[in-house]
């Protein structure tokens, strides 16, 4: 009797232990739901390249200036820059981006503008309306009067 009782405790299981399986793939999930929504930005941004090529279409563009002191420039239909504050600035592209939605806006930062300057512009006129905005940039070895669009 005591033979049959050992070999009844001594028997293989021929059962797979899933639990492990269930930490692992817990652990996976977590990771993903955290790192998922990183992988999106708010701001949609292409900014230029070293060797970036000149836009093609570029007719009467909307240009908004950012100063080194942060002061904000608008010229609108190849006019005259405009010196505008930021609530003036959210209006008048939002308005002009509502007349025409194909309209290319551009934001041209000074080079010493410190960098929440530009942000704070482009989050404006995100909420402005605008799709789609493009920096401008200076190409290497022109005079910086000479200021072209990448």
């Amino acid at each position: 009797m005591r033979n049959a009782a050992r070999h009844k405790r001594l028997k293989l299981k021929s059962e797979i232990n899933v639990v492990p399986y269930i930490d692992v793939m817990l652990v996976l999930l977590i990771i993903f739901m955290v790192t998922a929504p990183m992988m999106n930005a708010n701001v949609d941004v292409n900014l230029p390249q070293a060797q970036a090529k000149a836009l093609k279409d570029q007719k009467n563009p909307v240009i908004v200036s950012v100063a080194a002191d942060g002061s904000l420039g608008l010229t609108v239909d190849g006019g005259r820059k405009e010196t505008v504050d930021i609530d003036t600035l959210k209006a008048k592209v939002g308005a002009f981006v509502k007349a025409n939605p194909e309209v290319n806006v551009l934001v041209a930062g000074d080079r010493d503008v410190k960098y929440d300057g530009v942000y704070r512009v482009l989050a404006e006129l995100q909420q402005a309306g605008v799709a789609k905005v493009g920096l401008m940039s200076q190409p290497q070895g022109t005079s910086p009067d000479h200021v072209s669009r990448k």
